[in-house]
């Protein structure tokens, strides 16, 4: 959100702002679920070959955690370089 959006949230009446600041958390929960569905389908997938038992074995679970790690280093990743170019961007003013 660039700072001339920020500005004008601020004009908003109280009932309006908490509504916004709902609505982004409903979005930020959504995209959290999303990408922890991600993961462990994911992970799951490319780890888990079969059902010989109701555990993990020491493969598949070394698997799992390498994969989970991967993917959460990648997902910051991608989060910090966003954020960069998001503080690079110009703004419309």
């Amino acid at each position: 959100m660039d700072k001339s959006m920020l500005a004008e949230l601020d004009t908003l009446p109280e009932e309006d702002r908490a509504r916004m600041a709902s609505m982004i958390d409903q979005l930020q929960i959504r995209d959290s679920l999303r990408m922890y569905n991600s993961l462990v389908e994911r992970c799951f997938t490319d780890c888990v070959d079969t059902f010989r038992r109701k555990t993990l074995d020491k493969q598949e679970e070394s698997c799992v955690r390498r994969c989970a790690e991967k993917f959460l280093k990648h997902s910051m990743r991608v989060g910090m370089r966003f954020a960069e170019l998001n503080q690079g961007a110009p703004t419309p003013d």
